[in-house]
């Protein structure tokens, strides 16, 4: 029974819960009980909130018995990326400034996911302020990947990669500011979405870089993954950027196949960059497509190759602004001993804050000073207008753009730390998409031969065209049938 429910997808678990084959409770004890087994191997979870989680199952229950289910899935539990404030619990977003900060309200997407009665297992591992690829930059200690311990999972939404992987939660949320759903779920063979940007609200989401972070879920499957954004995604009075049009029902014709598609392949992504293995499943991908009615069809992209480079200097400019709030004055970690406001605020960064946040905050002060903000912020927007017309020039011509999430699978722990731009060169198939705040969503498209990890396919679609992208993921899962597990 344990297994049968650790590895039942959400979805499945809430027909299990309607037709009353199951309860609340045994699925929550299920899921505690197979963390209690992996988590010591993984450190996916920062902080578990077990009774809670058991409480609201008991909660859901009793609802359910009585006929007054909040929603479909009242039950079925899940866990967040430790990024979003939640009241009563303690949230760090990875980082010793925040050590002991413990928010008094929810975040959008925690009071939505609490209001359809998903009882909350925990917080989860991440990059220090979502900033980095392997979740390496924890303050906490890293977290590994399922499908081989010695390799990391992605990042920075590492622990919610983990944790799904692993069967100890059946979906997570994330935050995705330059692939930080995306990539982590390619490297842990799961169901990644970073949806449009303003989709998801922002409120209560801790601010990397403001114009691009979005939320989005971590799941097993793209059904899941549809049903997860229907909780939570629309308009929100709490954040200005969160857009108000009536979120249609993602769920609604997912399985209409592609039969006509025209799907892009990117030339600019056609050369050397990928590794053998991520290549192989790529192509396999396509041709799988084809086979199920989609016509291929070659697009160019010319700026997307200027991607990395000018997020790396528009998210650190972000990130300047947004953690400068960090002062040692209103809340989070203070340093002790100081004679004077200046020396407390520097030291209390000094301690608090970790070596690449501290590079990121660097650069970014740096590109917004005087006599630099025309030469690198300025040009840097502007690249990011030619990414955006280039994605809708190409919709012109196709009605979704398909290439590798991840130029590799799941690299080894340390491999990266001292090369700073070997490890955002991860992003580089996803950081285009954020900048011009597309759609995007990462499914498995099988192991590779060179070292047997997964392989994640990346389907980038319109703004505010969810509804294609998962028809066109569900398609390709389905036929695909994806269903390997890490064996740990």
């Amino acid at each position: 029974m344990t297994a049968e429910i650790v590895w039942a997808s959400a979805t499945e678990l809430a027909r299990r819960l309607q037709a009353g084959e199951i309860s609340s409770r045994e699925i929550t004890e299920a899921l505690i009980a197979r963390t209690d087994e992996v988590d010591s191997k993984l450190h996916a979870y920062l902080r578990r909130t077990d009774e809670r989680a058991l409480d609201a199952a008991e909660a859901a229950d009793t609802r359910r018995a009585g006929g007054e289910s909040l929603s479909a899935f009242d039950g079925v539990p899940l866990a967040y990326k430790d990024i979003f404030v939640t009241g009563g619990v303690t949230t760090t977003c990875g980082s010793k400034i925040l050590e002991d900060f413990l928010p008094p309200y929810d975040a959008t997407v925690v009071s939505r996911c609490e209001a359809a009665g998903l009882p909350m297992l925990g917080k989860l591992n991440m990059d220090e302020f979502a900033m980095g690829s392997s979740t390496e930059n924890s303050a906490f200690g890293p977290t590994r990947n399922p499908w081989n311990l010695d390799t990391v999972p992605g990042g920075s939404s590492g622990g919610s990669v983990a944790a799904v992987a692993s069967g100890a939660v059946p979906w997570a949320w994330g935050t995705d500011t330059g692939g930080s759903i995306r990539q982590p779920a390619a490297l842990c063979g799961l169901v990644g979405v970073k949806p449009t940007y303003g989709l998801v609200s922002r409120y209560g989401m801790i601010a990397f870089a403001s114009s691009l972070d979005q939320a989005g879920p971590i799941t097993r499957s793209v059904e899941d993954a549809a049903a997860l954004l229907n909780l939570a995604a629309g308009g929100d009075d709490m954040d200005s950027t969160c857009l108000k049009e009536p979120v249609p029902d993602l769920l609604d014709g997912i399985d209409g196949g592609i039969d006509g598609m025209r799907v892009g392949i990117v030339r600019e992504f056609q050369g050397e960059g990928s590794q053998r293995g991520v290549r192989a499943r790529v192509d396999e991908s396509l041709t799988r497509l084809e086979k199920l009615g989609a016509s291929l069809e070659e697009v160019s992209l010319p700026s997307f190759e200027h991607g990395i480079s000018a997020y790396y200097l528009i998210a650190p400019a972000e990130c300047s602004s947004n953690l400068a709030r960090y002062d040692g004055v209103r809340y989070g970690r203070r340093a002790a001993g100081a004679d004077d406001i200046v020396s407390m605020t520097s030291r209390t960064r000094e301690e608090g804050f970790g070596d690449e946040v501290k590079r990121r905050i660097m650069l970014g002060t740096y590109a917004l000073s005087a006599g630099y903000y025309d030469a690198y912020y300025g040009k840097a927007q502007k690249v990011r207008t030619l990414i955006a017309r280039d994605l809708e020039r190409a919709y012109q011509q196709v009605d979704l753009i398909v290439c590798p999430t991840s130029p590799t699978t799941a690299f080894r722990l340390g491999e990266r730390t001292d090369d700073p731009l070997a490890m955002y060169l991860s992003d580089v198939f996803t950081v285009p998409v954020n900048l011009a705040g597309n759609a995007a969503i990462s499914v498995p498209c099988g192991l590779s031969d060179d070292d047997g990890l997964p392989v994640g396919l990346q389907i980038i679609a319109r703004s505010l065209d969810e509804k294609t992208m998962f028809r066109a993921a569900y398609a390709f899962e389905q036929d695909l049938g994806f269903h390997e597990r890490p064996q740990l």
